[in-house]
């Protein structure tokens, strides 16, 4: 059985990491544990720069605090702002224990003017979803693209398709060994 840690303790995160690797590698069997893993990013990541490294940084962190893993993946939430609207994605990281890595960027969608602005004032994304539609904890459940979207796409399967991509390299690693090094830019 191949052990993944998932850098953090959020149940929808846990569930995609292994829906995810699942999914990829349907002829394994895996054992998921949520760890809690800084980001060293801000907590609501303003920049799709800001949010990869928290994705990368989950992932050392993660690492290591344990090394005993196959597997390890990050997974972070971010926003930023495109000619004076604010749109949302997230990034996955994934590190296997041979060192390979793996990273996506799930799709995109644009914010509402209410749960963007509160974002502005210094919310975090969850916290505003939860003020604008009433909920409670919404990003350890549908998140915000669950809510937009009445749940066609709850935040779980969002990261889900994301991981799936993020895997590529670990899959088919033999397509992404460069035989030949490639000579610096100048």
């Amino acid at each position: 059985m191949k052990k993944i840690i998932v850098a953090s303790k959020n149940p929808v995160k846990i569930g995609a990491a292994l829906e995810g690797f699942t999914i990829m590698f349907p002829e394994e069997a895996f054992e998921v544990e949520g760890v809690s893993a800084v980001s060293g990013v801000s907590d609501q990541p303003m920049s799709n720069a800001e949010t990869l490294q928290g994705a990368r940084q989950r992932v050392e962190n993660a690492y290591a605090a344990n090394q005993s893993a196959d597997f390890w993946i990050g997974i972070e939430g971010g926003i930023e702002e495109v000619q004076n609207e604010m749109e949302a994605f997230a990034w996955i990281v994934v590190k296997s224990k041979d060192g390979s890595t793996g990273r996506a960027r799930t799709g995109t969608f644009f914010l509402p003017p209410r749960v963007a602005e509160l974002v502005r004032q210094g919310k975090e994304l969850g916290e505003a979803d939860d003020v604008v539609f009433g909920k409670t904890n919404s990003k350890q459940d549908n998140g915000a693209v669950g809510l937009l979207t009445d749940n066609a796409i709850h935040r779980k399967h969002y990261y889900t398709h994301a991981t799936v991509l993020a895997l590529i390299p670990l899959k088919k690693k033999d397509l992404y060994v460069q035989e030949f090094p490639v000579p610096p830019l100048g």
